[in-house]
């Protein structure tokens, strides 16, 4: 497993799951159903308190693991799909933005 905190773009569908992700100039398409989580952040590093009632955004962060495909844009028909990736994702409640956390699968070279 590799820890990362490298930006991608991610496309959600209408309640929030990921659909979609770009990464390192690539378009990765989302397996069905991924795992969404919420941890603790060191908020005390970053913030003088914490407002009562403040969770999300503050006190956690959403977290989600998904496992992904390259999607098949301009690949031929006989073109293998390969194994998907599994990623974890955080998206910064406040600001929408996401970032890749960790690679869970290594990426193998492929061999002829």
């Amino acid at each position: 497993m590799a820890m990362f905190s490298e930006s991608v773009d991610v496309v959600c569908a209408p309640d929030g799951q990921p659909v979609s992700l770009q990464w390192q100039g690539r378009t990765y398409s989302v397996c069905p159903e991924p795992v969404r989580w919420y941890e603790r952040r060191q908020w005390w590093a970053e913030e003088s308190r914490a407002p009562l009632g403040s969770g999300p955004g503050l006190v956690d962060h959403e977290i989600w693991r998904v496992q992904v495909l390259p999607s098949p844009s301009g690949a031929s028909k006989d073109t293998e799909p390969g194994e998907p990736l599994t990623l974890d994702l955080t998206r910064h409640i406040r600001s929408g933005r996401w970032r890749l956390l960790r690679i869970h699968d290594a990426l193998r070279p492929r061999t002829a």
